[in-house]
């Protein structure tokens, strides 16, 4: 064959990325200084979320409250070989009776956080977003996954991959005040978090309702409907996170190259992205729903312990930057 066939040799060497965690350690040396947050744990059943709960317990992160059917959480504990002595257990027939007491608990000022047990999400938030919950604010829930991967350069948040499933444009720009409520409690920088709207192309097309919802927020962003970041969109993911693929494109944008927040078009999309820079590129995660008067923990089987613990220091991070009146 001609070289032209070959364009690298056999023996290049392989590629390799350094990962130091220093953001993700940084994160809890801050929360170090800080009480544990009082988190009120929805039907913790299974052992594996009594697990999560005793990681953040000696990171010194929470104080659970576990709420669920008393005898099934001594249960699960046993199987997990955790000590529950010290822990409050507020028992509760079921899971939907365990979420309806969690959000009584926090609207009363007993628990400052909620966190997922063994239950599907929408049946922890359905009496959140209740009417006459004591919890709501003006603004629609949203999920906002944190990650530090090796291929960037700072923190990036991917949102909304959990909650939203289509969101239309009101939605998503509460998904924008959540996202930048979320990077301020992470970061403590002054800077406006910038953030890209995704589609699968970086111009308005008609036919094509992401492009036009991104137009649309940066509109609003430009009117001051929605404050507190730069917007810029519609973006394509290379474009968003990469200064070179925005010069290929002649993209001349404050955002593109350099985003701290990626808008999913969807769910599906949200959800694709934050696994994919879980699980291919290993990126430290942690989850939050903002847009409740406090921080709901989510995490689930499939979580590593560094997501564990870095979830319940998000939540940790929010409670104190909203008590301080930084964010909603």
């Amino acid at each position: 064959m001609s070289d032209r066939n070959h364009a690298f040799a056999s023996d290049e060497p392989p590629e390799i990325q350094i990962h130091p965690h220093d953001r993700y350690h940084a994160v809890i040396d801050r929360c170090a200084a800080l009480p544990p947050l009082v988190t009120a744990v929805v039907h913790p059943v299974d052992a594996h979320v009594l697990a999560a709960v005793a990681d953040a317990v000696m990171e010194n992160l929470i104080t659970p409250m576990l709420v669920g059917p008393a005898g099934r959480i001594e249960k699960a504990a046993s199987e997990a070989g955790i000590d529950l002595s010290e822990w409050q257990i507020i028992d509760a027939p079921h899971s939907h009776a365990a979420a309806e007491k969690a959000v009584e608990l926090a609207t009363s000022g007993q628990a400052r956080a909620i966190m997922k047990g063994s239950l599907h999400t929408d049946e922890l938030l359905a009496p959140i977003v209740a009417h006459g919950s004591g919890l709501r604010t003006g603004r629609r829930l949203s999920h906002a996954y944190v990650m530090d991967t090796a291929g960037y350069h700072k923190w990036l948040i991917v949102t909304d991959a959990v909650v939203n499933i289509s969101p239309d444009l009101l939605a998503k720009a509460d998904i924008c005040r959540n996202a930048a409520d979320a990077w301020v409690a992470l970061t403590g920088e002054s800077r406006l978090p910038k953030i890209a709207v995704l589609a699968a192309v970086e111009v308005v097309n008609p036919a094509m309702q992401a492009t036009l919802d991104a137009a649309a927020l940066c509109k609003m962003a430009e009117r001051g409907q929605i404050t507190g970041c730069v917007i810029d969109g519609p973006l394509a993911f290379d474009n968003a996170i990469s200064h070179q693929a925005a010069r290929e494109k002649h993209i001349a944008s404050p955002v593109a190259g350099d985003a701290d927040i990626l808008v999913a078009p969807d769910i599906e999309a949200g959800n694709i992205l934050a696994k994919q820079l879980t699980f291919i590129s290993h990126a430290d995660a942690a989850g939050v729903v903002m847009g409740a008067k406090v921080p709901v923990i989510l995490t689930s089987r499939a979580d590593n312990l560094r997501t564990r613990v870095l979830s319940c220091a998000l939540a940790v991070m929010v409670q104190k930057a909203r008590e301080e009146g930084r964010i909603m």
